[in-house]
């Protein structure tokens, strides 16, 4: 019981705080991508001054100017913007540390794939991850970073592969976050890595009385651009998690590139328009057509009843006992009209979270899940809109007790 709430606790807290610092950062990341475009030259501006720009909000007037490299004189304040991208990164390695590492057995390994200890998958992850970051970080020094459409697309490339990479060692549901939280490793180590470091340079120089490399800004500059096209896929595949229906279909990682195209086209916009360039609305028509034909993969591609193993973990000496059995009655009378390959449930096609209840196995993999949502809580059903009786819940009860005791 004290396991199962502080599970549940723990998850809701680091979600909570994990939303908090992706708002800052997206919010300051989108806010500074906008007045970087805005930025107009004039007449008289100060020397190193590239570009001014004035806004008004919350009844007041701003005034703001960019430097090139720096100023000739540092400010005796001065605003660092790191600790937004720091706080969503380490709120989020907590996040899949707990619920994908240290729950692995249920959200990250998929033994018709790969039977991975918890330990070994949390190796895995955390290694493919790092990894992915030594790869694009030595992308972008590359000669090829110097073309940044090349580079833009031997990354999307990159981000497909090891997708397909994931999906072969973890579950499915598994493989989509962890192609988020790569990308994001990379947003966020970009930002602790090059960016702030390359400003921290430029601020050593001017305090030296010596004139500052004009490579590191156009470094820094690269990574925040890459940043500000990424983010919205980013978001699409870190909240996907809970929406089955894309990455159960066999044609995921289609899917994902699909997901990115339509992320860059919408960032697109919104920076020509920024830039005073004009509406290129053709890119809201691209990506409602790359987002349809995510759709219809994930439909073309959805998994049937054919690939169902309706015996899997009978034979599993708790699946014999009599307390499972009754509640494995009840669970697939009450649950599994929803948790299902193909639910039978109106307006459902996919199982909610990819959580099915179609074998004996399904069941006992889902014990903690199903303690928290229908013994512990009467969250679910939904509404209890089955109609699972008091006494069907004590029956789940009796299941889970005499597990406990083992």
């Amino acid at each position: 019981m004290i396991d199962a709430v502080t599970t549940e606790w723990a998850s809701q807290l680091g979600r909570w705080i994990h939303v908090i610092a992706a708002v800052a950062w997206i919010g300051s990341s989108f806010y500074f991508i906008a007045l970087d475009l805005s930025l107009r030259k004039r007449e008289g501006l100060p020397k190193g001054v590239g570009g001014e720009t004035w806004q008004v909000h919350g009844g007041g007037f701003y005034r703001m100017q960019k430097y090139l490299v720096a100023p000739p004189e540092l400010p005796s304040e001065l605003t660092w913007f790191r600790w937004e991208s720091y706080a969503t990164w380490l709120t989020g390695f907590f996040l899949i540390v707990w619920i994908y590492y240290v729950q692995a057995d249920l959200y990250t390994v998929d033994p018709a794939k790969l039977a991975l200890a918890p330990w070994q998958a949390a190796l895995v992850g955390i290694g493919a991850l790092a990894l992915s970051w030594l790869v694009y970080d030595g992308l972008c020094k590359s000669p090829l970073g110097k073309n940044d459409v090349a580079l833009g697309a031997v990354l999307f490339g990159f981000i497909i592969a090891m997708n397909v990479a994931f999906l072969q060692v973890f579950s499915d549901r598994a493989a989509f976050l962890h192609t988020g939280a790569m990308i994001a490793t990379w947003m966020s180590a970009s930002v602790f890595l090059v960016i702030i470091p390359n400003q921290k340079i430029v601020v050593a120089d001017l305090k030296a009385g010596r004139e500052p490399d004009p490579k590191l800004g156009r470094q820094a500059k690269q990574r925040s651009l890459h940043n500000n096209y990424l983010t919205l896929p980013v978001l699409f595949l870190m909240l996907g998690t809970h929406y089955p229906l894309a990455w159960t279909s066999a044609y995921a990682p289609a899917i994902v590139a699909m997901v990115i195209v339509a992320g860059a086209l919408v960032r697109h916009f919104f920076n020509t328009m920024h830039a005073g360039k004009g509406y290129v609305w053709w890119t809201w028509g691209g990506a409602a057509a790359a987002l349809a034909l995510a759709a219809f993969l994930s439909v073309a591609g959805r998994p049937s009843f054919e690939t169902v193993d309706w015996n899997a973990g009978a034979d599993r000496p708790e699946a014999q006992t009599a307390a499972f059995q009754e509640a494995m009655l009840v669970v697939q009378g009450r649950c599994a009209m929803c948790h299902a390959t193909e639910p039978g449930w109106p307006g459902l096609a996919s199982a909610p979270k990819g959580v099915r209840f179609e074998s004996p196995d399904d069941v006992i993999r889902h014990a903690g899940a199903i303690r928290a949502q229908s013994v512990l809580t009467d969250a679910m059903p939904p509404n209890n809109i089955t109609e699972m009786t008091p006494d069907e819940r004590r029956i789940v009860a009796t299941w889970l007790a005499e597990r406990d005791a083992r």
